[in-house]
């Protein structure tokens, strides 16, 4: 329902600069996802387009209307935490009517509103209970279904499934997923340190490193066309395997990068021989950590089960077809057309 600009935004807290110069444009009903190690900045570059937190300089747009000196809630954002933010004394009912109350819509459009979207995420049953009677998850659901009784031209997520376990973070994932899909003209900025509910989620990706955007692109821009070595290590898991020194330089990069997924392991020929170190059996995959000789530790990863044991002498054979290479200011080097 919105479209979100940022031009040259900046935000100084006293002397120190935590945003530089940010330049975005999101489309009406895109899925974004700003992702970055602790400290890049992408929370508060989050609060600063909720209103949450001053602009410094700059400019921030939705639907082309200047937002800079809006408050927070006269610009149609609805925001979910990590936190999940329930009153406790409230029912799940009175917890998502809330804020309508206060806008003083009718009771018939407040009920109309929260009944649908509690139906929409599957918690009808819960609208009578307190938020100590409720799970992690269901309490997080709960939040997310006060953000859509608000009817919001922008949905705002903030590391919304840190607080919980790696099973309800998955199924909360693709409830997530699926009402992105119900919503298709909502627009909607989720924030998170974790990379695979960036690529599963986002329709684009905006990588943040110290305050600069690094990279803005599809999941899988960013996983085969990295603009830097900093996205190139920060997209991908297990991490992007770099390699300096001779080998690097003879193929015309100060540093030479290859996905584990990229490297074949055999125990009988290949281009680089070594000794594994370590195994890592995940089920579907193996992580293989081997010694490569003259080269350096790499992680190969082997699809399946691996039962190949430490101290094992093994040879890695890069696909030349997709390595990357970056010159010393961790740029790619474009390969030259045959």
């Amino acid at each position: 329902m919105a479209t979100v600009e940022l031009h040259k935004v900046c935000k100084r807290f006293g002397s120190v600069e935590v945003l530089h110069d940010i330049d975005l444009a999101l489309d009406r009903g895109e899925f974004i996802v700003f992702v970055g190690p602790s400290g890049c900045g992408k929370s508060t570059l989050l609060r600063l387009i909720a209103g949450l937190e001053d602009i410094t300089s700059g400019e921030l747009r939705i639907d082309g209307q200047p937002m800079n000196d809006v408050l927070p809630a006269k610009r149609g954002i609805a925001m979910v935490f990590q936190s999940y933010a329930l009153y406790p004394h409230m029912s799940v009912y009175e917890n998502m009517s809330f804020g309508l109350e206060q806008a003083k819509l009718s009771k018939a459009e407040i009920d109309r509103r929260v009944r649908a979207a509690a139906t929409m995420l599957q918690i009808e049953e819960l609208l009578d209970r307190k938020p100590k009677q409720l799970s992690g998850g269901q309490r997080q659901r709960v939040a997310i279904g006060r953000a859509i009784t608000r009817d919001p031209r922008v949905f705002l997520f903030d590391e919304p499934l840190s607080n919980l376990d790696a099973a309800l973070r998955v199924d909360t994932r693709l409830e997530i997923a699926a009402l992105s899909k119900r919503l298709p003209d909502t627009t909607m900025i989720y924030v998170t340190h974790d990379q695979v509910e960036a690529m599963t989620l986002a329709d684009r990706i905006v990588v943040l490193n110290a305050g600069h955007v690094e990279q803005v692109g599809t999941p899988m821009e960013l996983y085969e066309r990295p603009a830097s070595l900093f996205v190139a290590g920060f997209i991908g898991s297990p991490r992007m395997n770099f390699l300096t020194g001779q080998l690097a330089a003879a193929e015309g990069a100060a540093t030479y990068g290859i996905r584990p997924e990229h490297i074949a392991l055999s125990e009988t020929a290949g281009d680089w021989p070594g000794q594994v170190t370590l195994t890592e059996k995940l089920g579907s995959d193996t992580f293989v950590h081997v010694a490569a000789d003259g080269i350096g530790a790499i992680n190969v990863r082997v699809e399946g089960r691996c039962d190949i044991a430490p101290g094992t002498r093994v040879f890695l054979t890069p696909d030349a077809a997709a390595a990357h290479r970056f010159d010393a200011a961790g740029r790619p080097i474009v390969r030259a057309a045959p």
